[in-house]
C-alpha cells in the first residue's frame, strides 16, 4: 500500500504534534513545518509532497500568499486549508486561490483524515499513467478537457486548472444539460458529502466560470438552477 506524503504547514507545534500521531497512525507520513520560509525551503530541496495541509495564519507570511505561489509553481499540488474558526472570508478566499478544500480550526482529525483522503483520491485519479489509456478526451462545442491529463483546451487555448476543479467540470460534462443538486456534486467531484455552511462547490464553481468564460455569443456555460443544482450549457447558435 502506498504512503501518501504530507507536508504539514502551521505555526501551533502542540497541534502539528497531535495531527502527526493521527495521521500517521492511518498511514500518512507527515513531515511538519511552522512557518512560509521553511516550507518554501522543503519545496525546492525535497521531493514534492503528495499534498499539502496548510495553516491561514502563520508567523512570518500569510498562508493565502503562500497559497498563491503553490498554485504558480506547482499547479497540480493538492492543498487542504485549515482557517480559525469564525473567519469565513479566509475560507472563501483560499477556495477562490485554488484550494482544494478547507477545514475550520480546531478541526476533528477523523474528518481531516476524510478530507485528506478525498483530496488524494481527486488527485490520483487524474494519474496519467493510471487512467490514460481508458479515459477518453471530453470534447464539447469549442472546450476539450482530457481527465487524464487535467489539461483543458477552450478555443484551442490551454487553462490551467486545480484537481478539485477538474474533477467538478469533468462531472458537468458527463452531464450536459442537466442540473445536479449540491449535495450530488460534492459527492461525485470531491468525494465527499457536503456539510452544513460548506461552500466548495459554490466556489469551485465560481472559478471555472471565471476561467472558462462564456460561449462565443456571451451566454454563460455553467447555469444554476435554484433547488435542482447546476449544469454545463450547450451552445446556441
Amino acid at each position: 500500500m502506498q504512503t501518501n506524503r504530507i507536508l504539514l504547514v502551521d505555526d501551533d507545534q502542540e497541534l502539528c504534534e497531535l495531527l502527526k500521531d493521527w495521521l500517521s497512525q492511518d498511514g500518512f507520513h507527515i513531515t511538519a513545518v511552522h512557518d512560509t520560509a521553511s516550507a518554501h525551503s522543503y519545496l525546492h530541496t525535497q521531493e514534492l509532497p503528495d499534498a499539502v495541509i496548510l495553516d491561514v495564519m502563520l508567523p512570518d507570511g500569510n498562508g493565502l500568499e503562500f497559497l498563491r505561489t503553490l498554485r504558480t509553481q506547482h499547479k497540480g499540488l493538492p492543498v487542504l486549508m485549515l482557517s480559525a474558526r469564525g473567519e469565513p472570508t479566509d475560507r472563501i478566499l483560499g477556495l477562490e486561490l485554488g484550494a482544494d478544500d478547507y477545514l475550520a480550526k480546531p478541526c476533528d482529525p477523523r474528518e481531516l483524515t476524510a478530507r485528506l483522503r478525498a483530496v488524494l483520491r481527486r488527485s490520483q485519479s487524474t494519474d496519467v499513467s493510471s487512467v490514460e489509456a481508458t479515459t477518453p478526451l471530453i470534447a464539447f462545442d469549442d472546450l476539450e478537457y482530457n481527465p487524464a491529463t487535467g489539461v483543458l483546451l477552450v478555443n484551442n487555448d490551454e487553462i490551467s486548472l486545480t484537481v478539485s476543479e477538474g474533477k467538478v467540470l469533468e462531472t458537468l460534462l458527463q452531464n450536459i444539460g442537466e442540473p445536479i443538486d449540491k449535495h450530488k456534486l460534492t459527492e461525485l467531484a470531491l468525494g465527499r458529502k457536503l456539510t452544513l455552511y460548506d461552500r466548495s462547490i459554490d466556489m469551485h464553481i465560481s472559478n471555472l466560470r471565471g476561467k472558462l468564460g462564456t460561449h462565443p455569443n456571451g451566454e454563460p456555460r455553467i447555469l444554476s438552477i435554484r433547488g435542482r443544482g447546476y449544469y454545463y450549457a450547450p451552445h446556441k447558435p
